[in-house]
Parts: C-alpha cells; sequence; structure tokens
C-alpha cells in the first residue's frame, strides 16, 4: 500500500490538548486563540503587563462580560497569568502572558501586521 491509499483510508488522527480533542493542528490553534477578542487581549499583552481597566481601554468596544470570559478562557489554556496583588487596598489585578503564551508572539505580530498591510494596501 502507498502513502496516499494509507492516508485516504486512514482514521483522521485527534490531536488532544488539556481534555479537548481537536481534528487537525489548526483546529487546536484556532480553538485556543480563536474568536474576536482572544488575538487582540494578547496582541495588548506582548509588551507589558496591563490591569483590567487598561485591556478595557485598548478595547473599548468588548463588553466587561466578554473581557472577563476571554481572559479567564486564555487563563485556563496557560496563556496569560493572573496576579492579584492584596497587600493593601484596592485589588490589583494584572495579567501578563506565560512563558506559554509568548511562544504565540511570531504569530500574533503576523496577524497583526497582516492587517496593517491590508490597511496599506486594499483600502480606499
Amino acid at each position: 500500500m502507498d502513502s496516499i491509499d494509507y492516508m485516504e483510508n486512514s482514521e483522521p488522527k485527534m490531536l488532544n490538548f488539556r481534555g479537548k480533542e481537536y481534528p487537525c493542528c489548526a483546529s487546536l490553534t484556532m480553538g485556543i486563540i480563536g474568536g474576536k477578542w482572544k488575538t487582540v487581549i494578547l496582541y495588548h499583552l506582548i509588551e507589558k503587563k496591563l490591569r483590567y481597566n487598561e485591556l478595557r481601554k485598548e478595547m473599548p468596544t468588548v463588553t466587561e462580560r466578554t473581557l472577563s470570559l476571554q481572559l479567564k478562557a486564555l487563563e485556563e489554556d496557560g496563556l496569560i497569568k493572573r496576579k492579584v496583588y492584596t497587600s493593601k487596598p484596592p485589588l490589583k489585578v494584572e495579567y501578563s502572558l506565560t512563558d506559554f503564551g509568548t511562544t504565540l508572539i511570531p504569530l500574533i505580530q503576523s496577524i497583526a501586521d497582516w492587517g496593517d498591510s491590508v490597511v496599506e494596501k486594499y483600502s480606499k
């Protein structure tokens, strides 16, 4: 049996990540960073830690509920960390990329660069 026959007749290999199954590597990537806001949040955390309200200012059209849910999902997937400072009031919470999250910087930067090129070349 040659490799083409084998590929056509084999079951698709499912990828597992943190208890979820994905049919391919692109599906896994989009499952983790897909959606309207996750990549935007990660983009804003590339260069510095940000507090919740600082993120809201960077993304004025996101609702508070959506931002909270997306931050929680990114934290659960291990891409960002949430640090709570409780030593003195008021409570302070900062978000930053984890080491795992920093592995996405080249991808996120490519997405941002593509967006810039679209504006330059295809906007009227």
